[in-house]
């Protein structure tokens, strides 16, 4: 391995070696100078170092904090992560299409939820199920990415998988076959009532365009008079894939996309190339700040063309470009090679880079962006993502509610226990359009998050201490004791009053993760919607059409 890594970095040196004294300011000598310093403080390491070093760990570290300062998008993928890459890509993977979880209370890891159509659905697997082996290896006290490693593997082969199911406490075994998990880039579709299409898009992976069009045309022959088009949360993927999803509602020959870069390879103008669908539909987009890259041109470009509604808050502001690049080894660079710029000619990086790398992140401020206009002469910005036509800002989720569902915060695991159990003693539910957890089933809930011991820290009671400590500090708090012990009254937390107080939204998680146990991801996302306040509001839109054209007329002001 060493002679090896030594002969690599020699040939790396090669084309520089000839470089003299007098070029010493030069790219090439400081590239040449720089892998020289590196080769030989590894080569001491190697030597003399006072333990045998692993080459892979170190220099795998050096190269990803080479690649952490420049952006985080340009990764190093060696040759036991390339799939993860491939995955991303192509939302393709190999095993039994489950997401799992790890449980603190059991310290086990545990089927969280089968995805519809794959092994782990059809051979019965459910919701809370505890892993405890895999063919002869035991999964006691294996993390999530130790399980997740062997419950994939080639396609077509075959092991034994033993659980212990919750709800009977008997250990179960399950013949099972590896094949290809295909993850569905769009969630759900259907029409909604008043003839208003709906489509979640989870990522623009390879032909997701194909599903889009193919879910359009079948809602619009029975009879779409609108479309929700749901990017919330999608961080991208193919830039072909976007172009070709905007081409549904835009003319053919139209210049979408143009990549500027480095090297002359890297600029490239992406086009619009086959004839639109429909060009006149009423369409509202729905984004939010975990809408990036490939959903921002999805959006950034249809709101240029003035053919949608952007609606919901700001975007993540991604406007770089990655392409993979075979290493030795069989390893893969995802490489940022270029910016891109969307109709109006603006570019909606949000972050710039190159000033972050002295050691913070700098967002590009609103008085340094630039104005551009749609093809109707409406005003928008370059830098800071996408900001919305229609600004509408979702309810926010309460602390309570964000312990009891994060995996890691709740020992108790009480959310989960629950749910399985309701699981177990329900064999069917209502439709996802109709269901909702009971007010006597949450008061059950309720019940049973007392009783585990459940606890967690309020914002505002953390906010009050550390506020304490400053005025305690200044010499202030003797003239302000009675203030703050008063305050100290009114914040100190009571879970029974906490989950009365939150009702409401409890019961649209508890309701959404049990409709995910019958009806997979397309039932909780059609279950969602019946809370949902974005996509209220973009249905009232819809069915208002004097309103939607005076936004994109630019007669009505931003929200």
């Amino acid at each position: 391995m060493k002679i090896k890594l030594f002969q690599l970095m020699a040939l790396l040196m090669l084309p520089f070696m000839t470089v003299s004294a007098q070029d010493s300011k030069s790219h090439n000598f400081d590239v040449a100078k720089n892998l020289q310093v590196f080769n030989e403080i590894y080569s001491y390491l190697d030597l003399m170092y006072v333990d045998t070093l692993n080459a892979d760990e170190v220099v795998g570290t050096a190269i990803n904090s080479m690649l952490r300062s420049l952006d985080p998008y340009t990764v190093y993928y060696p040759e036991n992560k390339v799939n993860d890459l491939k995955t991303m890509i192509t939302g393709r993977y190999v095993g039994i299409g489950a997401v799992i979880r790890y449980n603190q209370k059991l310290k086990r890891v545990v089927i969280d939820e089968p995805y519809a159509g794959n092994p782990a659905a059809e051979v019965g697997l459910k919701k809370g199920d505890i892993i405890l082996s895999i063919d002869d290896s035991t999964m006691t006290d294996k993390d999530v990415s130790y399980v997740s490693s062997h419950l994939r593997g080639d396609a077509g082969t075959t092991f034994v998988l033993k659980v212990k199911r919750p709800s009977t406490g008997k250990n179960m075994e399950f013949r099972i076959t590896r094949r290809s998990v295909n993850m569905p880039s769009i969630t759900y579709y259907g029409l909604r009532p008043d003839s208003i299409g709906y489509l979640n898009l989870n990522s623009f992976t390879e032909d997701c365009s194909k599903d889009v069009r193919k879910a359009f045309i079948e809602m619009k022959k029975q009879g779409m008079k609108g479309l929700v088009l749901d990017l919330r949360g999608n961080g991208g993927g193919s830039l072909s894939e976007a172009v070709n999803i905007v081409n549904m509602f835009v003319p053919k020959d139209i210049t979408l996309v143009k990549t500027r870069g480095k090297l002359k390879r890297a600029n490239y103008d992406y086009k619009t190339t086959v004839e639109p669908i429909d060009t006149v539909m009423p369409v509202v987009v729905l984004v939010n700040s975990e809408t990036a890259s490939a959903s921002e041109i999805t959006s950034g470009s249809l709101q240029d063309l003035d053919r949608a509604v952007i609606m919901g808050t700001r975007t993540y502001g991604k406007g770089l470009v990655q392409l993979p690049v075979d290493i030795s080894y069989n390893g893969q660079l995802k490489l940022t090679t270029s910016k891109y710029y969307i109709p109006s000619g603006r570019c909606i990086q949000a972050i710039n880079y190159k000033h972050a790398r002295g050691g913070y992140t700098e967002h590009i401020p609103d008085s340094l962006t630039k104005v551009f206009y749609t093809a109707d002469g409406r005003e928008v910005r370059d830098g800071g993502g996408i900001k919305p036509d229609i600004e509408v800002r979702p309810d926010s989720l309460p602390n309570i509610a964000y312990y009891l569902t994060v995996s890691g915060l709740d020992s108790t695991e009480v959310l989960l226990d629950y749910e399985v159990d309701y699981i177990a003693s329900h064999p069917t539910i209502a439709k996802p359009s109709e269901f909702e957890l009971s007010d006597a089933d949450y008061e059950d809930f309720k019940q049973r998050v007392i009783k585990s011991g459940f606890t967690y820290d309020p914002e505002s009671e953390k906010l009050l201490k550390s506020l304490k400590k400053v005025v305690e500090f200044e010499g202030y708090y003797d003239d302000a004791k009675t203030e703050f012990e008063n305050l100290e009254k009114k914040l100190k937390h009571n879970i029974a009053k906490d989950l009365d107080y939150h009702k409401d939204v409890l019961k649209q998680i508890i309701s959404n993760d049990v409709v995910a146990a019958y009806y997979y991801q397309a039932g909780s996302m059609e279950n969602s919607l019946r809370y949902d306040k974005q996509m209220k509001e973009a249905c009232r839109l819809l069915n208002s059409p004097d309103e939607y054209k005076a936004i994109l007329k630019g007669t009505v002001k931003k929200k």
